[in-house]
């Protein structure tokens, strides 16, 4: 491994990454705040990695705790000396295993809100890494999309939110693969790299057990005309 220890800008948090094989990007810091987690839930981080979206949310939103699934060892054991470099092993925990084992691994109905940034593309399909780690990272090897879409709902308590970060392409299959779940599509927002430029990103909350009606939030612009980051993914990163 080459550990690079990042600070996040959360709170004086720092992370611990494997730059030989997988860093975090916008996409987990847009997922940590789209959760809008509150001081005292409890968050199950599904397909947690290094633990960067399970350490933003707990410094962005001073939850009671976070806990993290993830099914490589060795990014396991990264995150959990994360956890221990921060303090934080009282309030952020990190299982090894697989989400098709959730029930072996968490309780169910226990967690107020799960966050999960999955394998984007299919078995099967998209680029192929010869990073072990990025190849698991970015595609579905033992579970799908549906995979994590159960284990969530499994996890989350009635009227639990589930927070997806993913891509557009996808957005068929992540409503039904919500719907079969009892989970009902809530809000959802789609991220532009720039201006004019399609969307490239999609964030959707879900609550277990909740009604019909899908509030579509305006776009979400990473970057401005000039390649400078916008104001309000400034303000995401608690950079103004």
């Amino acid at each position: 491994m080459a550990i690079r220890e990042d600070d996040t800008g959360f709170g004086g948090l720092v992370l611990l990454q494997d730059t030989e094989t997988f860093s975090y990007g916008v996409d987990a810091v847009l997922l940590a705040d789209y959760c809008k987690a509150l001081p005292g839930e409890s968050v199950l981080d599904l397909g947690s990695g290094n633990g960067a979206v399970a350490l933003i949310v707990l410094g962005k939103y001073g939850v009671a705790s976070v806990t993290g699934i993830e099914v490589q060892e060795r990014m396991t054991r990264l995150a959990r000396e994360t956890a221990a470099r921060n303090g934080l092993e009282d309030r952020l925990h990190f299982l090894q295993g697989d989400v098709l084992d959730i029930e072996a691994l968490v309780p169910a109905g226990t967690f107020d809100a799960v966050t999960c940034n999955p394998p984007y593309a299919e078995a099967g399909r998209g680029p192929v890494s010869g990073k072990e780690a990025a190849y698991i990272a970015r595609h579905e090897t033992t579970a799908s999309l549906q995979d994590f879409v159960r284990a969530g709902a499994y996890a989350l308590k009635p009227g639990g939110r589930f927070v997806l970060v993913h891509r557009p392409s996808r957005l068929p299959d992540i409503f039904a693969s919500m719907r079969s779940c009892g989970l009902e599509p809530k809000r959802m927002r789609l991220v532009v790299p720039k201006p004019g430029a399609a969307p490239n990103i999609v964030l959707v909350t879900a609550t277990k057990g909740g009604g019909k009606e899908l509030l579509i939030e305006p776009d979400l612009c990473v970057r401005k005309e000039d390649g400078s980051y916008s104001d309000e993914l400034q303000k995401i990163y608690n950079r103004i």
